[in-house]
Formats: structure tokens, sequence, C-alpha cells
């Protein structure tokens, strides 16, 4: 009787992670074959790799609050990326004002998605939408600011992955509205 419970305490738990990890890869899945495709499924899945909060998810909802932390995160991961490229003294004077100009755009953006988070957890899906998308917006300006000085931008990898960050939690909160 005892083996019996154990093993069945097992399998249960194993079905339940199994549920939890295909919670993601669906959501996923789903997100890269909208119409249009926004966001890359390789792209999708890694952002939810390693959190822990992420292989407890249990459904979409919960996805799209770990996706808006993760956008947080990253947002404020971007400021201390651009103060150390601000630090250094070979930088012109034109990068140095786009780079001013992204950090105030980072710091906006984290803004932005705190109160997205805020508003999806009030099942304020519209005032969600709006705070998520104004934070999208951050990575396209600062591009377009060094492309207007005639600069190669130094951010573009990473303005790309902010972009497909903030993204996901945008096309995931479509799901959850159906």
């Amino acid at each position: 009787m005892k083996n019996f419970l154990i093993s069945s305490l097992v399998f249960f738990y194993l079905m339940l992670v199994s549920v939890r990890s295909d919670v993601i890869q669906e959501t996923c899945d789903k997100a890269a074959r909208g119409d249009p495709p926004t966001i890359r499924l390789d792209f999708c899945l890694s952002a939810f790799e390693g959190n822990p909060k992420a292989k407890s998810a249990t459904s979409v909802a919960d996805l799209v609050e770990i996706s808006i932390e993760t956008s947080i995160a990253n947002a404020t991961s971007m400021g201390s990326l651009i103060t150390s490229l601000l630090d250094k003294k070979s930088i012109g004077i034109f990068a140095r004002n786009c780079l001013e100009d992204c950090s105030e755009l980072y710091s906006l953006a984290v803004s932005n998605l705190r109160r997205g988070g805020k508003a999806f957890e009030g099942k304020d899906f519209g005032s969600a939408n709006i705070e998520i998308t104004a934070a999208m917006d951050a990575p396209i300006t600062c591009e377009d600011g060094f492309k207007e000085k005639g600069l190669v931008s130094s951010l573009t990898k990473e303005n790309k992955n902010f972009f497909q960050l903030t993204a996901i939690p945008l096309v995931f909160m479509k799901m959850v509205q159906k």
C-alpha cells in the first residue's frame, strides 16, 4: 500500500510538471503562429527558461505576469548597460546624447511596464495594453535616435530583444481576453 501511495504521488507530480511546461510550449507556439507572427518561438521559450515562476505557471494569465516581470528586469538591465557605456570616455557627443535618450526611454519603460502589470492584475486590459505598448516603443525610439544622427547603435541586439520581450505579454494578453 505504501509503495502504491508513493508511486501515485510521483505520477501526479510528474503529470503536474508536464502540464505546466505544456502551458509555456503551447502558448509560445500559438503566439509564434499568430497573425501576424510577432513572436519567434525559440525566443519565447527561452524567455521563460530558467525562471522558477514560469515552471509553476498553470495558465496564460500567469505567463502574462511573468513576462511583464521579465520585461521589467530586462529594461532595468538595459539601464545599467547604458550607464556603463556612458562611463566610457571614448564615446562622441552625439553617441552620448543618443545613449542618454535611450537611458530615459528605458527608465520610462520600467514605469510603463509596472503600471501595465498592475492594470493587468486588476483586469483592466485596455490600460495594460496601452502601458505595455508604450514600453515597447523604447527600443524603436532608441534605435531611431542613432539613425537620425547617422550613427550605428551599440544597442541594436538588446533593443531587438527588449522589443520581443514586451511583445510577449501583449500577445498573451489577447489570448487571456478571448
